[in-house]
């Protein structure tokens, strides 16, 4: 037995090697796996260092596979074909009555689960196992039936449909508003006590963006309140520790209860990206899938219209200088 050293590395790592071997470059073996070349080719490097062997030869734009890689090929192949086949029997024992979806932490626990007890209520023999995270690699994993990201639609691997397009606005509590007037002035907003979100995806918008698209200074640092996740933001503005970005459609139901407020109206930011329900391009037509698909996109269209019923009814929604 080895000493000082797991006799197996890491499923992925093997994964990351086979596709690269059998495709000839990280950067195929990036598009098949739906994760970033830098990744593949530093998994790789770290299977090498498990076995003590170059497994590939690096030139300056392309690899060749060694004699000691092209022998573990071989074996590691086999092995992913048998387990793939022992996964795909199982998945298909337990199809018939289970769907996983995968979504972001702020799409899975804002929009859909407070609609979740409806479809079950609708649909008692079919489950939804929700997988929620902020990592695209472990939404876009081979296990889940669908997947809801935030983007511009283009997957190469998967078939996209918008769900809903993205408009940020300032939200915060009625009695935020109360003890801080002064926040149904844009001009003042930056003063505030905000609330953000630190996130590793630095393409989603935060406070600094949003007030550089209004022509607004950035936040000072002592007055912003930082959570890790979006869900936690909604709550602190909710429970009156300042002001929060709100995301159309995640945030509506708040605005439907008076829970949270637009102190600045109708100010905000559409991006050109949204919200997109994915589906793997290889995967089998499955009834199951579609139920839940359908329903996705209908509570969709039904989210547009309860945004635009909750703008007609309250009067804080209506245009402020």
């Amino acid at each position: 037995m080895l000493k000082g050293r797991k006799s197996l590395p890491p499923l992925d790592h093997l994964l990351a090697f086979q596709v690269t071997g059998k495709t000839g470059s990280f950067t195929s073996a990036s598009k098949e796996l739906n994760i970033s070349e830098s990744s593949i080719s530093r998994k790789v490097k770290l299977l090498e260092q498990h076995y003590g062997v170059q497994l590939f030869n690096r030139g300056h734009r392309s690899i060749s596979i060694t004699p000691e890689g092209f022998e573990l090929l071989s074996s590691v192949s086999q092995a992913i074909d048998i387990l793939r086949e022992a996964s795909s029997r199982l998945l298909e024992k337990e199809s018939s009555g289970s769907i996983t979806l995968a979504a972001t932490n702020s799409v899975a626990s804002l929009w859909i689960m407070p609609r979740l007890n409806n479809f079950q209520a609708v649909n008692p023999n079919l489950n939804i196992a929700i997988v929620s995270s902020d990592d695209d690699a472990e939404c876009m994993a081979e296990s889940n039936d669908l997947v809801i990201l935030r983007g511009n639609g283009n997957w190469p691997n998967f078939h996209s449909e918008l769900l809903f397009g993205e408009t940020v606005f300032p939200v915060c509590s009625p009695d935020f508003l109360a003890n801080n007037p002064d926040v149904t002035s844009k001009k003042y907003i930056e003063n505030m006590d905000l609330i953000d979100v630190a996130s590793s995806h630095l393409e989603w918008m935060n406070w600094t963006t949003w007030l550089k698209s209004h022509h607004l200074n950035s936040p000072q640092s002592s007055m912003r309140t930082i959570v890790n996740t979006y869900p936690l933001a909604v709550q602190a503005a909710v429970d009156g520790l300042g002001v929060a970005l709100g995301w159309q459609h995640l945030v509506d139901r708040y605005l439907e209860s008076g829970k949270l407020l637009c102190p600045l109206g109708d100010k905000h930011v559409k991006t050109s990206d949204g919200y997109y329900l994915l589906v793997p391009k290889n995967a089998k037509s499955s009834k199951e899938r579609d139920v839940v698909r359908n329903w996705l996109l209908q509570i969709s269209r039904e989210s547009e219209k309860t945004f635009s019923n909750i703008k007609i009814k309250r009067p804080y929604l209506k245009s402020v200088s």
